[in-house]
């Protein structure tokens, strides 16, 4: 925690495992703050041990502050949602924006990203969320943080129903819905986000 009292909020980019993301959102916001970027992906060098979600997973939780505030983008859902539910002690508030892993998102109308031209054009890129197929549903209801979810209504990888999804099964969640959002909407109205998410780590 810094000496103002100001929890670190660290940030979870998706399948793009890019920290650079979410710097529309950290330029605004004010306070600690910890953007990771995930082994093999821009400038952050391979490890050799992580070779898969879980290991990715393993790797990460030791390297992140005692406590703090989540905020997690799209497939970074997937390590977010473990770490409230398997950590409750160390994650104070949760923020899910476009969610698209933890949950069966196709089955609830969201289109198969894995097969199209985003990941085409990065072969060289890990397949840790590639491959991955993570289902929490079950271990929803044990989520105790706070939950903010935001979701597009634009966006077809991962559409508003799974956002209901997620709010019908975890305590505390409440949804807000983007009009015109598209995936990438915590980029292109950054500000709204950015007040979004203040708001919720602020709430009493």
């Amino acid at each position: 925690m810094a000496s103002n009292g100001a929890l670190t909020t660290v940030y979870l980019p998706g399948a793009g495992g890019l920290a650079s993301f979410w710097r529309p959102i950290t330029d605004i916001r004010r306070g600690p703050s910890i953007a990771v970027e995930y082994p093999g992906f821009g400038t952050t060098p391979v490890v050799p041990t992580v070779r898969s979600l879980s290991e990715l997973y393993a790797w990460l939780l030791p390297r992140l502050p005692p406590s703090f505030d989540l905020v997690a983008q799209s497939m970074g859902g997937v390590l977010a949602l473990q770490m409230a539910i398997e950590h409750p002690e160390r994650v104070r508030r949760l923020v899910l924006t476009a969610t698209s892993g933890g949950v069966d998102a196709q089955a609830l109308g969201a289109s198969e990203w894995r097969r199209d031209a985003w990941v085409t054009a990065r072969a060289e890129m890990p397949r840790w969320f590639i491959d991955d197929r993570t289902d929490c549903t079950d271990r929803l209801p044990a989520v105790r943080a706070p939950t903010l979810l935001v979701f597009g209504d634009a966006d077809p990888i991962a559409p508003v129903r799974v956002g209901e999804f997620l709010r019908e099964r975890i305590p505390h969640a409440r949804l807000h819905v983007i009009a015109g959002g598209t995936h990438d909407f915590a980029i292109e109205v950054a500000a709204k986000v950015a007040a979004l998410i203040d708001e919720h780590v602020k709430a009493p």
